[in-house]
């Protein structure tokens, strides 16, 4: 029975590069953390709570979930220092089929994203120039086309790319940040007269954090795009904690400085019903040109979660098929390191969801999906600390096991929340994932009648 149900390692052809170290921790991590939903996400926490203090609040909450998580997810990283992320935590963990389910939920959720990613930058792009209306999808392929070629170059271009486009997006907001301290807005008398009254919030005040703590986490996903690099990392026992620490402080910071410019440009009540509160914003401090600054802004930084999207992807499938869950051929890396197929079938993948528009119903689940592997990297500690005291622990996850406790509880409180205000998509979620048992099965009793390495 065994040999219809254990996976056959293969040797993968080629080899990852271990050239990273704590510069690029930090970029993948502002890169897949910050994105166009800083630009949006304000207007709604403010519609929600209608006070500065709660507001910074809410976002510092926010920013100490995204560093327990972070520290938690630290340990697992440089205990299991592999690529793959969430699917080698759990595969550890949890067994074969464990890892499997987590790596193809892993992949689906960041192949949604791509496509989503691309989409907000054609549709910033086709408002900053209105003759690229009718081609939003063309330019949204066109974008994961280019960034792909760079990442098939080779790790360097790509980790470069990753770099450069984090800093600019980072040096950006900063540089918006002092604009709305240095220059001072025109506030016509109503306008005054509204910032003088704060409304209260339109329902409970519990609920009313609760929704709002909701979009905050959402716009706080990225924490954990470091672990995916681990073994191309020249030393992940020191600089997987460094990259992960420093890149979600990093955020934490630009998210509440960004909260607190707004908070000094716009009055409560017009930023609570901003749609894009950082294009008001430059608006009122520049004119009618800061809505075309913020939308540069926009495209760049979803360029570089694009990229960080595009590099961390691959790898999901590149660690699956080296250990014979998926086809040998996604294990092969191209000389500059790149996991060649891989980055060819997330791409395909992705530009096949933006030209069918069929990303749009997926983007619900996708939610669903990342909790859902928060979950399983939690429990993964837990496990692993009890059953496997032995592995080395490099670094040990500050404040465990409350820590570790404090975010799981927190999680699954999220999770139950998305179950609850989508159980729809819930359900055909968890349809979806029963559906994976067969594959699996299929997949690995295939496997196990090649002769080895194949």
């Amino acid at each position: 029975m065994a040999a219809t149900t254990t996976p056959l390692p293969v040797s993968p052809k080629g080899h990852l590069l271990r050239i990273l170290g704590v510069g690029f921790g930090i970029a993948v991590i502002i890169g897949g953390t910050i994105g166009s939903g800083i630009l949006r996400t304000p207007g709604l926490v403010a519609d929600r709570v209608r006070s500065p203090g709660i507001i910074i609040a809410v976002w510092l909450v926010g920013g100490i979930y995204a560093l327990c998580c972070a520290l938690s997810v630290a340990e697992l990283g440089t205990m299991l220092p592999c690529a793959g992320g969430w699917y080698v935590y759990a595969r550890r963990a949890f067994g074969d089929y464990g890892g499997f389910l987590a790596g193809c939920i892993d992949w689906i959720a960041q192949a949604v994203a791509t496509a989503y990613l691309a989409v907000a930058f054609g549709e910033f792009a086709a408002e900053l120039y209105p003759d690229l209306q009718s081609y939003v999808k063309v330019v949204s392929a066109t974008s994961v086309s280019i960034l792909v070629l760079l990442n098939w170059i080779g790790l360097r271009m790509g980790s470069r790319t990753q770099e450069v486009t984090s800093l600019i997006k980072a040096l950006a907001l900063i540089v918006f940040v002092v604009a709305c301290f240095v220059i001072s807005p025109y506030s016509a008398p109503d306008e005054v007269a509204q910032a003088a009254h704060l409304a209260a919030p339109r329902q409970s005040l519990l609920l009313a954090l609760l929704v709002a703590l909701q979009a905050v986490l959402i716009t706080y996903d990225g924490w954990y795009f470091a672990i995916y690099f681990t073994e191309e990392d020249q030393d992940p026992a020191r600089n997987l904690p460094r990259s992960s620490i420093s890149g979600v402080l990093a955020c934490v910071t630009v998210y509440v400085l960004v909260n607190v410019a707004l908070l000094h440009v716009l009055p409560m009540n017009k930023l609570a019903a901003s749609e894009v509160p950082a294009a008001d914003a430059a608006m009122a401090i520049v004119g009618g040109r800061g809505r075309q600054l913020i939308l540069i802004l926009a495209m760049v930084t979803v360029i570089s979660s694009i990229n960080a999207t595009l590099l961390l992807a691959p790898r999901i499938l590149f660690a699956m098929a080296r250990d014979g869950f998926l086809p040998p051929w996604l294990a092969s890396v191209n000389s500059g390191g790149t996991p060649g197929a891989a980055l060819l079938l997330i791409a395909l993948a992705s530009i096949a969801l933006i030209l069918s528009g069929g990303y749009e119903k997926l983007i619900a689940l996708a939610s669903f999906l990342i909790v859902a592997l928060y979950l399983s990297g939690f429990c993964a500690l837990f496990a692993l600390r009890i059953r496997d005291p032995e592995l080395p622990r490099p670094f040990k996850v500050w404040g465990y096991p409350w820590t570790t406790l404090g975010v799981l509880l927190a999680s699954v409180a999220f999770l139950v929340a998305t179950v609850v205000a989508a159980l729809k998509d819930a359900l055909f979620t968890l349809i979806l994932i029963a559906l994976s048992y067969p594959v699996y099965f299929f997949l690995i009793k295939k496997r196990s009648t090649l002769p080895a390495g194949q």
